[in-house]
């Protein structure tokens, strides 16, 4: 049954190797009514807007990207520093209970909980007359990153179009007729902040605000959007706050917003004189020149990668109906769709210069969103930006690139105060202040390794571009990272490794425990300072400096615990071997050391490969959105395309399925539940690293294909050292074309699913022994400690070929493959 199943499967599914513009669209027969769920973000990195395509009454739901409540601030607990000692000893002796009660009152900030993005408001637009419409069509175009509404009236044709300009910071709506003089509307704004005053100076809408006072931090923050309208025939008329469009052909809608906001310490900016600039520039242009430069600015980014993993029928349905039959139907092209979605929400929510992507990217409408929106670094903010290198979109790492470097700067007195550690250290969350205090409790918050996690995006971004002058611009953050563990680290009295204590593997308690999430050397924080350890090492002798201190790294470095493998064949969560293997807890934090880190290898680690195998089985699969991204990156690197598949099925479920958790929303958007924007970035790394991975010593080729993509075409996905996929085309999931571009040079090792062919102009070398490409140098794991009760099986893997190739910077290969 199943062989019949597949051999269908193949032949339904059309592959068509040029990427169709017409199916990178998202588009609905319903407009989105009052759900903000069924809204279509656009974003230009800086200014956010959720299109509702409501007819009568319109909506732009309106965000920028600085708008937090509060102000500078700090949210260390001074009484940290004086308990640390009791609480390490409440830990050793058991106490984990008592322990954690300490914490809460010594370590949680009596302070600030982390400050909450909040929306600008709403620019409401009212069309009399439209009440009874037909012909309703809506869309967003990824390919161009607009929004589009049409419908009919009276035999007459309305179009809205609406883009966050990628030339000038705007957002502008052209709302047009198909015949003259039939444009009529009314707009004004509405504005769920208490302080604020929305009228009309001169002829434009203005909204002027102050986000709010929260948890004893005082707002300094004052926001402005300006709203004003260019006409094509017609007539323009105003009230104290609204203005009115009469019997126009089309009216182009502008609408700036800014804030006071410099810097996490420099809140000296003018919102007003910002706003008006940006919309002073920008009206001055034509819809069709700003139309022009905004869709080359985007695709800019977004045309970089292309996919195709075959089409069927399903892609001519509407995206809701599609998102309904997902799982009892093959539409191949939904996942390209979903892909791409991701690479448009980072590019449209992260741009050079702005803010990093926050849990829900640009885009809340609360006054008090879920968890405020800010950036949970245990997890959650590091996801969002998984697709960024590999998915050819370096430049838009940058946002939180330098939240980072902000937080070295402010992790600094978190570090000395609390903790009596050199360096520097964040906790598991932060906010536009880049506050690194301890938050939530100390279930949750007494967690030390945030700064080591996001530290890692640091190296990551140098191993893809290779860009030396930024390694030695960041090195002092990455050897900050590791002088916090070099004080920090404690010895653990009975076998006297070098361990964290307090730490937790993030949100999950052992039943062992009584319930309390602290424990000394649990395996996340063993494995996020090997990385902090290594990566400090390598940068220093890459730049030939500090010696000795990369000495004393090596030297600790070696003495930090081993994983474990525990009596149920699995990786051990603790240091003891009390996992229950009924636990199904979201977090799955102890595969951290297979991804988002290397330190676990189908190749040089066969047990731990294997037993991390089986700490996913026994969690299941089904869970919260982010989660269930997190676990197709895992079923990836396990090598097992199908069950990665199964992992898409559930996150491509819509929202209030049978299953009762995670899923997708209408407008694609992750459901945790609420919308948290992470499952939809961690989706989209996932099915990279279906097709692509190169974090184990070799670029490896289609390492974990489902059975459903027996054939695709996938460009433009970079790899480690500077190497591009420039086209990648696999039939009957064997490769039939490879085109790879070196733009570092150096070393490629290629691990293929079958044989590549010699040529006078290509030497193909039977790779073996390490990689001699320095960018795929590898930190050697230690042999893990295996429960006497455990009996680990030997990986089974796919046969593969190992090629090393030799290149210059800026070759282009294009490779003959054997039939």
């Amino acid at each position: 049954m199943k062989k019949s199943l597949i051999i269908c499967l193949l032949l339904v599914s059309v592959v068509a190797y040029a990427q169709n513009s017409q199916n990178l669209k998202l588009w609905y027969n319903q407009p989105s009514g009052t759900t903000w769920e069924n809204a279509l973000p656009i974003g230009n990195g800086f200014l956010g807007s959720m299109v509702y395509g409501n007819v009568p009454n319109e909506t732009l739901q309106l965000n920028e990207n600085t708008v937090w409540s509060g102000g500078p601030n700090r949210n260390d607990n001074p009484k940290a520093l004086e308990a640390l000692p009791e609480i390490r000893k409440l830990i050793w002796e058991g106490n984990h209970k008592e322990a954690e009660k300490l914490a809460n009152e010594a370590i949680i900030s009596k302070k600030s909980h982390g400050q909450m993005f909040q929306p600008v408001g709403n620019l409401e637009l009212s069309f009399a007359g439209h009440q009874n419409y037909q012909n309703y069509y809506r869309e967003l175009d990824i390919e161009k990153a607009i929004s589009k509404t049409t419908y009919e009236v009276d035999g007459v044709t309305y179009t809205r179009e609406t883009f966050a300009s990628f030339g000038d910071r705007v957002i502008m709506m052209r709302i047009s007729a198909s015949k003259p003089s039939n444009v009529s509307f009314s707009a004004h704004y509405s504005s769920l902040h208490t302080r604020k005053n929305a009228s009309v100076i001169g002829n434009n809408l203005v909204l002027k605000g102050k986000t709010s006072d929260h948890e004893v931090v005082e707002s300094v923050l004052n926001f402005e959007a300006i709203t004003r309208i260019k006409l094509e025939g017609g007539k323009l008329s105003k009230t104290d706050t609204s203005l009115t469009v009469q019997n126009a052909t089309a009216a182009t809608i502008f609408i700036a917003m800014a804030t006071n906001f410099n810097a996490y310490n420099d809140v000296s900016g003018d919102a007003s004189k910002r706003a008006n600039s940006c919309l002073n520039q920008a009206f001055q242009k034509s819809f069709a020149l700003q139309k022009s430069k905004h869709i080359a600015g985007y695709q800019k980014y977004f045309n970089r990668v292309k996919i195709n993993l075959g089409e069927t029928s399903e892609m001519n349905k509407p995206t809701d109906e599609r998102l309904r039959n997902f799982n009892s139907v093959n539409d191949p092209q939904m996942v390209s769709l979903y892909y791409q979605y991701g690479r448009y929400l980072l590019i449209s929510s992260s741009q050079p210069g702005g803010q990093a992507a926050n849990l829900q990217g640009i885009w809340n409408n609360r006054i008090k969103p879920p968890w405020d929106s800010k950036y949970t670094i245990n997890i959650n903010a590091e996801m969002n930006y998984w697709p960024a290198e590999k998915t050819n979109l370096s430049e838009l790492h940058q946002p939180f690139l330098q939240m980072v470097k902000e937080l070295s700067i402010t992790g600094q007195k978190t570090a000395k105060d609390m903790y009596g550690a050199r360096g520097w250290m964040a906790h598991h969350n932060t906010d536009i202040w880049r506050a690194t205090g301890a938050i939530d409790g100390a279930f949750w918050g007494m967690w030390t390794a945030g700064g080591g996690w996001v530290s890692q995006h640091l190296w990551e971004h140098y191993l893809y571009t290779g860009d030396k002058s930024f390694l030695t611009e960041i090195y002092p953050i990455l050897k900050g990272a590791a002088l916090f563990y070099v004080d920090f680290l404690v010895e653990h009295p009975k076998n006297h490794w070098l361990v964290v204590n307090p730490g937790n593997s993030p949100e999950n308690a052992p039943a062992a425990h009584d319930g309390s999430s602290l424990d000394a050397g649990v395996t996340m924080d063993n494995q996020i300072v090997f990385d902090v350890f290594s990566k400090a090492i390598n940068a220093a002798q890459i730049l030939k400096k500090d010696a000795s201190f990369v000495d004393s790294l090596k030297t600790l470095r070696e003495r930090l615990p081993p994983m474990h493998i525990g009596q149920h064949n699995q990786l051990q969560e603790w240091l003891d071997d009390i996992d229950d293997p009924k636990d199904q807890h979201r977090h799955i934090s102890h595969l951290y050391g297979l991804y988002p880190s290397n330190q676990i290898s189908a190749y040089r680690t066969p047990e731990l490969f294997e037993a991390s195998k089986n700490s996913l089985i026994y969690r299941g699969d089904v869970s919260t959105g982010w989660s269930m991204g997190w676990k197709v990156n895992w079923w990836a690197k396990l090598q097992n395309g199908n069950h990665a598949y199964k992992l898409i099925q559930n996150q491509l479920t819509p929202i209030g399925n049978e299953r009762g958790s995670g899923g997708t929303y209408n407008n694609l958007f992750d459901a945790h539940p609420p919308f948290q924007i992470d499952g939809n970035f961690g989706c989209t790394s996932g099915i990279t690293e279906m097709l692509m991975q190169s974090s184990d010593g070799a670029v490896h080729l289609l390492p974990a294909l489902p059975d459903v993509w027996p054939s695709g075409k996938i460009s433009g996905l970079k790899a480690i050292g500077g190497f591009e996929i420039v086209e990648m085309v696999w039939e009957n999931a064997k490769l039939v074309k490879l085109v790879v571009k070196s733009h570092l040079g150096g070393n490629l090792r290629l691990r293929t699913p079958n044989e590549l062919k010699q040529s006078t102009s290509i030497k193909l070398n039977e790779a073996n022994g390490n990689n001699p490409n320095p960018f795929y140098s590898l930190d050697e794991t230690a042999k893990p400690l295996i429960s006497e009760k455990a009996s680990i099986k030997s990986p089974s893997l796919a046969v593969t070929k190992l090629y090393d190739i030799a290149t210059q910077k800026g070759q282009t290969i294009t490779f003959l493959i054997k039939n």
